[in-house]
């Protein structure tokens, strides 16, 4: 079998993803080029009868890491397989080297505490006693260290868990469906009903005024958390139309130009972020209460001091995040 899928890759390998990337594109979850050998997710099981199969263990959307916060791969059969469900997705070939990813959100920590675990910035870890090299983190605390491949490997896992773990019944028929192709797909066995792992678009950005550039909070989010605004694309719009009614609606600013600069998978359940660039055609801000519970304008100056931690009222984005990513190449003057 480990020669067939060799000779697979060889044959279907492409050459895109060895092509230089756009400084645009090397934002946290950005991508790595990983080969998702589609076409061998009819055979995942097969493939996890193989001797060198590898796979990234995952609990309650944390991801086993070791103490220098890498993502850990261990073989298929290693015994905290013991806590692992029968169904892995398969993420692909690195190196040719069949990769899947497996959930033991069934496994209780001796000691858990819920409240601690999963807190807005969760920086517990979890150790499982058959993993003591290592322990489950936050994707979102450890993003920052991880590598690009390491990045999209834990973001594409955790996406589509969070998809399983939502999807269970079919939207035909309500019959409780079931896991297939790897994954990446899930079959009712009531209406024979085809269901695919949703992304929800999103649109964040980067709205300037001459020097400055629109800021916001959400309501419970931490003291000082400012980022920039975002959300939702709806049926039927496009891209640009989301952010200019996403910004009125928030801010009551009115936005003219829009371009499109970067995107980010953020699996948190399982959004895709599209960084746009606006133009404000208006200064005044008005609030939406129920959207935002603040928004103001930030010079390039006061930004400097927001990334420099000595703002007296604004602290800098999440590392990782991008909206730290655009606010970075905005004061660098990198947006490409």
């Amino acid at each position: 079998m480990t020669m067939l899928i060799e000779q697979k890759f060889v044959l279907t390998s492409r050459p895109w993803h060895l092509c230089a990337m756009k400084h645009a594109e090397t934002v946290t979850f950005g991508g790595s080029g990983l080969d998702r050998a589609a076409h061998l997710r009819p055979q995942a099981a097969t493939l996890r009868g193989e001797k060198n199969a590898v796979t990234i263990v995952m609990w309650r959307g944390k991801i086993l890491v070791d103490d220098a916060d890498q993502l850990l791969r261990l073989p298929v059969t290693h015994k905290v397989s013991a806590d692992v469900a029968a169904d892995k997705i398969f993420l692909g070939l690195e190196d040719n080297v069949p990769i899947f990813a497996s959930d033991i959100s069934t496994w209780m920590p001796e000691g858990f505490d819920p409240a601690e675990a999963f807190s807005f910035f969760d920086k517990t870890r979890q150790v499982h006693p058959a993993c003591a090299n290592g322990g489950f983190a936050d994707i979102r605390a450890t993003m920052t260290a991880l590598s690009p491949r390491d990045a999209e490997l834990a973001a594409t896992a955790k996406a589509v868990m969070e998809w399983h773990r939502s999807h269970r019944f079919c939207a035909k028929c309500g019959h409780e469906s079931v896991m297939a192709m790897g994954g990446w797909q899930r079959d009712c066995p009531g209406c024979g009903a085809h269901h695919f792992p949703r992304t929800d678009p999103v649109v964040i950005m980067l709205i300037t005024r001459g020097n400055s550039v629109l800021m916001g909070r959400s309501p419970g989010w931490p003291e000082g958390m400012y980022s920039l605004l975002a959300g939702f694309v709806e049926p039927g719009e496009t891209i640009e139309a989301a952010v200019r009614r996403e910004v009125f609606e928030e801010s009551g600013v009115r936005v003219g130009a829009v371009s499109y600069l970067s995107s980010q998978p953020w699996p948190f359940p399982a959004s895709l972020m599209f960084g746009c660039r606006g133009e404000a055609l208006t200064d005044d801000i008005v609030i939406d209460p129920a959207e935002i519970e603040d928004a103001l304008w930030v010079t390039r100056e006061e930004m400097v001091d927001v990334f420099a931690g000595q703002h007296p009222k604004i602290n800098p984005a999440r590392a990782g995040a991008i909206a730290h990513f655009l606010l970075e190449n905005w004061l660098s003057d990198r947006l490409d």
